[in-house]
């Protein structure tokens, strides 16, 4: 199965091109251009660079969130245009669950996923990599720093964290602070990539969890501050 695989949850924009697990080609860019910009023209750019057309694609997969709104609205808009023109599924990937998949080579080690969420908050799951697959402890989530550390003080039974994603520094000053043992994920594995999305992809599709151009949405994991906006201006009008 040939898997084109988008990443713009982050600052970095990425794509990918893989045969199931192997990585054909690979085009990663972090630069103060929007990912509406970039993105495209990279995959372009890669699928001429390696000689394979859009036509040999079998799917399309994008990291759906949690992440920048922005990002992932770019992102998978663009995997829906693309499955739609070419009549191809699709596969919204976790974008934590794509990190994780870049460290599945480190057997038994427990894995922390974070993103810097902004107001006090961080996008967080935790993993277990088991027989070289991630598999999860907890579900994708906004949390706090002090409830991140209390989950994994309450359920890692003192084992040491990798921790890996744009919310590496945040995690890691905290569990040294609070004495959890953790250690940094290596700087080359250490933020979102495609190959991750494509490696997740591939897993949700020999489950059988690909969804159409149709159905293929972003997953936030909390309000747009537009929408919290509009919802405290609605509380405010209720109570006069």
């Amino acid at each position: 199965m040939l898997i084109l695989a988008l990443e713009s949850s982050a600052k970095a924009a990425s794509c990918a091109l893989c045969e199931e697990e192997l990585l054909v080609a690979q085009s990663y860019q972090n630069s103060a251009l929007t990912h509406s910009v970039t993105l495209l023209p990279m995959v372009e750019d890669m699928l001429k660079n390696c000689g394979r057309g859009l036509e040999e694609v079998e799917l399309v997969a994008v990291a759906k969130g949690p992440g920048s709104f922005t990002g992932l609205r770019i992102g998978v808009a663009e995997a829906k245009g693309l499955a739609w023109a070419l009549g191809l599924p699709c596969a919204g990937c976790s974008t934590l669950e794509s990190m994780a998949w870049s460290l599945a080579h480190l057997e038994g080690r427990e894995l922390c996923c974070c993103m810097d969420a902004r107001r006090d908050q961080v996008y967080a799951a935790r993993f277990r990599v088991e027989g070289g697959v991630p598999a999860r402890l907890c579900p994708d989530d906004a949390v706090s720093l002090d409830q991140l550390c209390g989950q994994v003080q309450k359920n890692s039974a003192g084992k040491e964290q990798i921790v890996v994603g744009d919310g590496w520094q945040l995690c890691y000053n905290e569990f040294q602070r609070r004495g959890i043992p953790c250690q940094a994920a290596p700087p080359a594995l250490r933020y979102p990539s495609a190959w991750g999305v494509a490696r997740c992809a591939l897993e949700l599709a020999r489950q059988g969890r690909l969804v159409t151009a149709a159905e293929l949405a972003p997953d936030y994991h909390r309000l747009s501050q537009a929408e919290r906006e509009r919802l405290a201006a609605q509380a405010r009008e209720g109570g006069r």
